[in-house]
């Protein structure tokens, strides 16, 4: 399935379903999202560069590199890009971290539990699959227990400061890249295992047989 073809069914599927993370997440799976080694499905076919795409003593393989000026996450296998995307960032005195990290595990259909804290206290908890469930199909952790890569209802967030230092993604674009994430960190799943999760609502957590390094600059 082309590219565009698997971006036109994603599109579908989000005004059909209204946010719905794990409707994506079924799109996904049924259109083999990445699973020929290339994260297809997302918002930008054509990688755009900036110069947070590459930096200096990068690893070879597999890694990220994310942006938080320019408000982008590369997806790399060594001085390829692979895939570009549009990010949320922390907002001013909730910062994303920077630094270097690994990514090892990933959690769908996750649950959300407001933290301890004041901007939390009027929030409620939410199972997963839930129209408001802030982490939608997917989270992917880097700075354990708090910072995570996971998906948005609120597409016109993306491009800003504006989380509470996790970086947001389109759903769409956040289970691609968890999908490609697991093929090249040795825990791939086949397309009956995503449909599974899809199905029975399922939080199911996967730790990556082998790190994927993430980078982060200011």
């Amino acid at each position: 399935m082309s590219i565009q073809r698997s971006y036109t069914r994603l599109r579908v599927a989000a005004r059909r379903f209204s946010g719905s993370a794990l409707a994506l997440a079924a799109v996904l799976a049924g259109a083999g999202c990445a699973s020929s080694g290339s994260a297809s499905g997302s918002y930008h076919p054509t990688p755009i560069l900036g110069p947070g795409a590459s930096w200096a003593g990068e690893p070879s393989g597999v890694h990220i590199n994310v942006d938080l000026s320019e408000r982008k996450l590369y997806l790399k296998d060594g001085t390829q890009v692979v895939q570009s995307y549009s990010i949320g960032v922390g907002q001013p005195g909730y910062e994303t971290p920077t630094g270097d990290y690994s990514v090892r595990k990933i959690i769908w259909n996750p649950p959300w539990n407001p933290p301890d804290a004041a901007w939390a206290e009027d929030k409620e908890p939410q199972p997963p699959g839930t129209a408001d469930n802030p982490m939608k199909a997917v989270k992917i952790y880097f700075k354990e227990p708090d910072y995570y890569i996971h998906g948005t209802g609120t597409l016109s967030s993306l491009g800003g400061a504006v989380s509470h230092g996790c970086l947001r993604m389109a759903p769409s674009d956040a289970a691609a890249l968890a999908r490609y994430l697991m093929e090249h960190g040795g825990a791939s799943r086949d397309a009956a295992w995503f449909a599974r999760v899809q199905r029975s609502n399922e939080t199911e957590t996967v730790v990556l047989n082998s790190a994927i390094p993430m980078h982060v600059a200011g």
